[in-house]
């Protein structure tokens, strides 16, 4: 491999946008310079939020960026929803320090995607050469690469990166033309539960989807709300801003969708979506009002609805979640690949990630049977009511 020069970038904002994009590409909008340039114009990621962006990119030979890995500096594991916690405590009770390490991920999204940008695919190696420079060069403990595309588990691994794998549980369109066409796959006892779930969580609501222009600041107003219920419950409090939700919305534009449950036109819970090329991302929720089912409603029943009308392929519903699967979601795997320069640490984590390995695998045969759909092929659709 010819040499090359990397260099570090005070954030995403610092990089022009269509030089991003032209490694980032438009199929996943959470690598987009769009999207994290909101973050960080938001300060929504920053010093003081415990990442602080500083994204490794490689030049081609016009001067502009080729490849690019979104970097971030990182002060403690939160919002990457691949926990290290225990791998923390026992780099610190052997005397190191943990924190800072080095996380090549999108912000507080735990979403499959591209962790190298590449606009020229041969520099591959050259990137990951320079992202270990990083950390070697500042004694970092570990360099952290979270939900990781699978085309590009290879290029960490063949770079000596330790692979884990995960669970998520995503919507697979099989052609549906409706909401019904989805049902007619399911068991019948499963199908008639979400029919009632259905009916009774938007009994005496109105739901709407609202994309681009049509998201109003009153409307972020009541996100905001619902947002910060959720976050202060699930995380002690939320990690994105006020500013941060009109700046995606101005951003994104059309990408954008927010599901709104409205009781006598006001609203009391929300769920906002991201558009990418084939896949619905499911990333935000919350209400000010319990009313039964309605999650499952607007996270999961509602974003069916929206990918079917769109023609999409998939929905992702965020991390976690065994609820899912009777709702149609099912298990698949997720990666991340991991940098430990220190051997001693390394060989404990690699033990630990193939005991590991083994259970998640177990762990997802063993939840891929309990998913709701017919053993068989449905003929007739028509027929099933």
């Amino acid at each position: 491999m010819s040499p090359v020069t990397a260099r570090l970038a005070d954030g995403v904002s610092a990089i022009p946008a269509a030089e991003w994009d032209a490694c980032a590409g438009a199929g996943n909008p959470f690598v987009g310079h769009a999207f994290l340039a909101a973050l960080e114009d938001s300060a929504s990621v920053g010093a003081r939020s415990g990442w602080q962006p500083l994204p490794v990119i490689v030049d081609g030979a016009d001067g502009k960026p080729a490849a690019i890995a979104p970097a971030y500096v990182k002060a403690h594991s939160q919002g990457e929803y691949v926990f290290d916690h225990a791998w923390a405590d026992a780099w610190q009770r052997a005397g190191g320090d943990y924190y800072p390490k080095l996380q090549i991920a999108s912000p507080f999204s735990p979403v499959p995607g591209p962790r190298l940008l590449l606009r020229d695919a041969a520099l591959a190696p050259a990137l990951l050469a320079a992202v270990q420079a990083v950390v070697d060069r500042n004694e970092l403990s570990s360099a952290h690469a979270t939900f990781v595309a699978p085309d590009q588990v290879s290029l960490f691994e063949r770079a000596g990166w330790l692979i884990r794998q995960g669970t998520q549980f995503h919507w697979a369109n099989r052609g549906y033309r409706s909401f019904d066409d989805f049902l007619a796959d399911l068991a019948s006892r499963k199908r008639k539960a979400i029919r009632r779930e259905r009916a009774a969580a938007v009994e005496g609501l109105t739901i709407r989807h609202l994309t681009g222009d049509a998201i109003l600041p009153e409307h972020w107003d009541a996100f905001w709300r619902f947002y910060q219920d959720t976050g202060a419950r699930k995380w002690g409090r939320p990690y994105l801003t006020r500013p941060f939700f009109p700046k995606l919305g101005e951003a994104l534009g059309e990408r954008v969708l927010l599901i709104l449950a409205e009781r006598d036109r006001v609203p009391i819970a929300g769920a906002l979506n991201i558009v990418g090329d084939d896949t619905l991302y499911g990333r935000y929720w919350g209400a000010t009002e319990e009313v039964p089912f309605l999650h499952f409603e607007l996270c999961y029943y509602q974003a069916i609805d929206a990918a079917i009308a769109r023609g999409l392929s998939t929905v992702e519903a965020g991390a976690q979640g065994e609820h899912k699967l009777a709702r149609g979601y099912a298990p698949a795997p997720t990666w991340s690949a991991h940098y430990i320069p220190d051997p001693n640490f390394r060989r404990a984590i690699a033990d630990f990630l193939r005991r590991e390995r083994e259970a998640v695998a177990a762990e997802r045969d063993y939840l891929a049977e309990m998913t709701p759909f017919r053993t068989s092929n449905v003929t007739d659709r028509s027929s099933i009511r």
